[in-house]
């Protein structure tokens, strides 16, 4: 358990020192489950309880890692209770708030796992659509796969307002300018990285709040990596913390941060991570790059 028995975790580190990828121990666990949290005593229960429903399910081993984002209600306390007869659940502590990228980027450097999925904690893409980016992954040999609202439209149950959306098209069109990213969503909540030959873009993340995932998977990309974007069924909850203006702004910030890491050498030289070449004809939504990013 990362932290003691009453979930008071260390405080925000940046995290283990970069390791290479074959230097990592085998993986103790077949899915580690990271949940960024800040604020979320009132939705968090409900969503463990879920996770722990498809978890319990299924016959792989696993572990949950909630980060505390600095909350100033009782989330903490919530998940704790939550965790009460359930010992895979740990919990770290940020001893302020420093934003998703900083949380999804410290829980997935503690993980144990052969596939460490990241999720929100209100669980607007359903947990069962883990198992469709876990097929994907297993079947194609992939580094990542990452859930996508933009593929398949129609899977939306509960659509965000309509200026939220466009908001966040027009985010995506600045994403893929800017990076040369190709995926028509890079912000749902819901993806998964296989940790072996994920981790090193995982350690050199930059991008600590919203503007994180770009980041991630332009630096997946950078050191070689194959990445899926998959359609995923997905229903807004109107309790978002996401304010459009301010943390539009901010994120767009962190997309120009990255492009000017990379023309001025901010990123570590590239290196190729090794995976399978094998790629299903019957995949139709597999984005890759292969050619290397300036």
């Amino acid at each position: 358990m990362h932290g003691d028995a009453s979930f008071q975790g260390a405080d925000a580190r940046a995290g283990p020192e970069p390791a290479d990828a074959g230097d990592l121990p085998s993986p103790a666990r077949f899915l580690s489950v990271i949940i960024p949290a800040y604020n979320e005593a009132r939705r968090i229960e409900k969503s463990l309880r879920s996770i722990r429903r498809y978890l319990e399910g299924k016959g792989f081993s696993s572990e949950v890692i909630v980060v505390d984002d600095g909350s100033t209600d009782s989330t903490a306390e919530t998940v704790a209770g939550a965790a009460q007869g359930w010992p895979v659940v740990s919990l770290i502590r940020n001893p302020v708030n420093r934003g998703k990228g900083f949380s999804v980027r410290r829980g997935a450097l503690q993980a144990s796992g052969k596939y460490i999925l990241f999720t929100d904690a209100d669980l607007s893409a359903a947990i069962d659509q883990a198992g469709v980016l876990v097929a994907a992954l297993e079947a194609t040999g992939a580094d990542a796969a990452i859930g996508s609202r933009a593929l398949q439209r129609e899977l939306i149950g509960v659509h965000q307002p309509w200026f939220r959306e466009w908001a966040g098209i027009c985010f995506n069109w600045a994403v893929r300018l800017l990076t040369g990213l190709r995926f028509r969503d890079t912000q749902c909540g819901l993806k998964l990285f296989r940790r072996e030959t994920t981790r090193r873009a995982f350690e050199h993340l930059k991008a600590e709040r919203f503007g994180f995932d770009p980041e991630l998977l332009f630096l997946v990309e950078r050191y070689g990596g194959r990445i899926l974007e998959i359609p995923v069924r997905w229903d807004n909850d109107p309790a978002t913390r996401l304010r459009i203006l301010r943390d539009g702004v901010r994120s767009l910030e962190e997309v120009l941060a990255v492009r000017w890491r990379a023309w001025t050498g901010g990123y570590p030289p590239r290196r190729q991570v090794s995976t399978p070449s094998a790629r299903p004809e019957g995949l139709r939504h597999e984005q890759s790059r292969r050619e290397a990013r300036p």
